[in-house]
């Protein structure tokens, strides 16, 4: 009878101890990269694609670009600056950069050239050149395209939470700034506000 029990005993623990194993192992689903994902309410790469979509889309469609068109008789050149976090929670700006450079890229209205930190490793390897490469390939240096305007612009957040609920808004301001003048010939802004329910958020 011992014997037994102590059989049902260490049969129940073993039960027990896959059970928590197997709630401990995630359950792994892949999606299309461009479905919408909200888990935690915060800023995501769907916030992030969406808006750089928008915000490009609008400072395209806007007089400056055929104004300078019209009196340069070429495609304005265009570099984005810094896009400064100045909300609650920590977001990678970089991959929102990364999204307005393809969509300013891919648009085919404006040339574009390479960030700073870009340029410092570009001219790393122009300064290798003309120490290595032979005289039909290397690159001078001194052929940069200067950029006619800047893209800068950061994003704010405001967090509003009682019993259990909250609400999530964020704002995304845009300046496109003209280089040497310093005017500002595009102000862009996006707002985006997202509720969350039963007190599993986190700031």
């Amino acid at each position: 009878m011992k014997s037994y029990t102590l059989r049902a005993s260490q049969l129940v623990i073993t039960l027990g101890l896959l059970f928590l194993i197997s709630g401990c192992n995630p359950t792994v689903t892949r999606v299309e990269t461009d479905s919408v994902t909200d888990l935690s309410g915060n800023w995501n790469d769907t916030d992030s694609r969406l808006v750089a979509q928008e915000m490009i889309q609008d400072v395209l469609s806007r007089s400056w670009l055929s104004k300078f068109n019209r009196d340069q008789g070429k495609a304005p050149t265009v570099i984005v600056g810094t896009v400064r976090n100045l909300s609650h929670e920590h977001i990678n700006t970089r991959t929102f950069v990364a999204d307005m450079e393809r969509e300013l890229i891919n648009s085919g209205e404006v040339e574009f050239v390479a960030s700073a930190d870009d340029r410092k490793e570009v001219r790393s390897e122009v300064k290798e050149q003309d120490l290595h490469a032979s005289e039909e390939t290397r690159k001078a240096m001194g052929n940069e395209v200067g950029a006619d305007f800047m893209l800068q612009g950061s994003i704010n957040s405001i967090v509003d939470a009682v019993s259990g609920e909250q609400a999530r808004f964020y704002q995304i301001d845009l300046t496109l700034i003209e280089l040497g003048t310093n005017r500002k010939v595009w102000l862009g802004q996006k707002k985006i506000k997202k509720t969350v329910e039963k007190g599993g958020f986190r700031l």
